[in-house]
């Protein structure tokens, strides 16, 4: 328990810098069309998104958000580094490339 709790606490603390752009998809509408746009080609893959996450940064995804930065989709990815320091990556979800850390 104490372990999430410092998770969800570094979460909070390494994204307060990117939440300020960044509004999450609410509602259902939103998360259809992000769908659809993955679909369609427009936005990368998350499963790519991860795999090159992990050829760079040896470690395993803790958990995903989609939203938005700077009007444009992102991923806000919370990854669990190989010496178990948590980070959280904020990648274009068009172009793949991480936009912060």
């Amino acid at each position: 328990m104490k372990r999430q709790l410092i998770i969800a606490a570094l979460l909070l603390a390494a994204a307060s810098s990117t939440l300020a752009p960044m509004t999450a998809i609410a509602s259902p509408r939103d998360e259809e069309a992000a769908r659809e746009a993955q679909g369609t080609g427009s936005l990368t893959p998350l499963s790519r998104v991860l795999k090159d996450l992990a050829q760079h940064y040896p470690g395993k995804q803790i958990n995903t958000t989609m939203g938005q930065v700077g009007g444009r989709p992102a991923y806000l990815v919370q990854w669990q580094l190989s010496n178990g320091r948590v980070v959280v990556f904020t990648v274009d979800a068009q172009t793949g490339q991480v936009v912060s850390q």
